[in-house]
């Protein structure tokens, strides 16, 4: 690394359809369960699509102030519950000693999108004086991150970031550079995610984007396989506690995994659809690996962005080939979007996650449904099963609408 400064994990928070903790979500992952079922919160009939990986049971007044939690919209919600459970697992106090130099950075990509649908609802039958006043804080992105800001006073570098689905990978990455700068001693860093609305599922269907699976819908995410037909929404949250080595060290910190590499690039090539050879993607790959001064051969576990699209599949499975040649088909790769569901702006974090959660305990969570594997998608996809093996370097991909892209790098800690 360029200054030296070495920067560790040492708690982490996650929301998912899976369960409302890191350990609920890891240990069904680990179980190659589906949470993807029917829509509940609203009824999809018309919509193409009609299923979505959900957050079900989700009692906030249970895990914060409920006078609180009924200013804050669902997205913030999330962010605030993993965000405690984050900072409680690393042991990270904020006081009057070091509140300056602990930040938040909790990305989101679209936001509070239920408040404006309910709030122009309210404005056509109701007129505009009956607009309520945390309509504003309730639907703008960065209002996760603030809020987890104020409720633990920590005053350090804090906004939001949106980059579509790699919205929550460019806060953690960035988190780390941060950190590295020496603007901030500790990161509570993530992404947070609920758009699960009519409106939403009504646009990425227009957009052709998502799955219109008829069968179970727990089979409908199928990543690599010849029979996938578009992602399948999500929600939820990931935040993970991010800290200066030295500062972790002094205060016995929990070390989980070190951060080792981050980069960003663009496609510079379509609203939507990814670079056809996944140029963006592997430069992004190539330029994590040499910041983090690591060959290719020496990682041991590929989280796959994997939404299941067509295009983007393919074009992830060329990016992987062209970076790593033929030590590409030797890495375990993987996409939990299969059992989760596409988180969009929270899916990076919740992924960096998985790839701690791999390294802590050498298993690499599988693909579920790829029963039809497709002759262009040609690596190990750990189709069989969650797979134990030890995992010293684990990279996460993340590409967004626009061309974003990220990629992200964990190393087994070694002091």
């Amino acid at each position: 690394m360029v200054n030296g400064t070495r920067v560790v994990i040492t708690g982490t928070g996650t929301i998912t359809s899976l369960g409302h903790s890191t350990r609920e979500t890891w240990e069904a992952l680990k179980a190659g369960r589906s949470g993807v079922r029917r829509i509940q919160t609203f009824d999809p009939t018309g919509n193409p699509s009609q299923v979505a990986s959900e957050v079900v049971d989700f009692k906030p007044e249970t895990r914060l102030d409920r006078k609180e939690a009924r200013r804050m919209s669902r997205f913030i919600q999330f962010a605030m519950v993993a965000a405690r459970e984050a900072v409680d697992a690393s042991g990270l106090k904020v006081n009057e000693q070091n509140r300056d130099d602990v930040g938040v950075l909790v990305a989101t990509a679209i936001g509070g999108l239920e408040q404006i649908e309910e709030a122009h609802t309210t404005l056509i039958e109701r007129g505009p004086s009956r607009i309520s006043p945390f309509t504003v804080p309730m639907m703008i992105g960065d209002m996760a991150s603030g809020q987890i800001s104020i409720a633990l006073g920590a005053r350090g570098p804090n906004y939001s970031i949106a980059s579509a689905c790699a919205s929550s990978a460019h806060a953690v990455g960035e988190a780390f550079e941060i950190i590295r700068r020496g603007d901030a001693t500790a990161m509570i860093a993530g992404g947070s995610e609920s758009t699960i609305t009519p409106l939403a599922l009504a646009a990425f269907c227009a957009v052709r984007a998502v799955s219109t699976w008829l069968g179970d819908p727990q089979a409908a995410s199928r990543p690599f396989d010849l029979e996938r037909d578009g992602f399948v929404m999500g929600e939820g949250a990931g935040v993970l506690v991010l800290e200066e080595l030295e500062s972790a060290r002094r205060r016995g910190a929990p070390i989980l995994a070190e951060v080792v590499g981050y980069a960003a690039t663009a496609d510079a090539s379509h609203i939507t659809a990814p670079d056809p050879v996944g140029a963006g993607a592997a430069l992004a790959m190539q330029r994590a690996l040499k910041k983090a001064r690591v060959a290719p051969e020496e990682v041991s576990y590929i989280n796959a962005h994997g939404t299941a699209t067509q295009l983007g599949d393919v074009a992830e499975t060329l990016a992987i080939k062209d970076v790593f040649k033929a030590a590409a088909y030797r890495i375990p790769t993987s996409s939990t979007k299969s059992m989760l569901g596409h988180l969009l702006g929270a899916a990076g974090a919740v992924e960096a996650i998985i790839c701690v959660k791999a390294i802590e305990e050498g298993v690499a969570p599988p693909t579920i449904n790829l029963d039809h594997p497709d002759p262009q998608c040609d690596l190990d996809y750990v189709a069989e099963g969650a797979r134990e093996l030890e995992i010293r370097m684990a990279l996460s991909n993340s590409f967004g609408f626009g061309g974003h892209n990220v990629a992200l790098l964990f190393k087994q800690y070694q002091g």
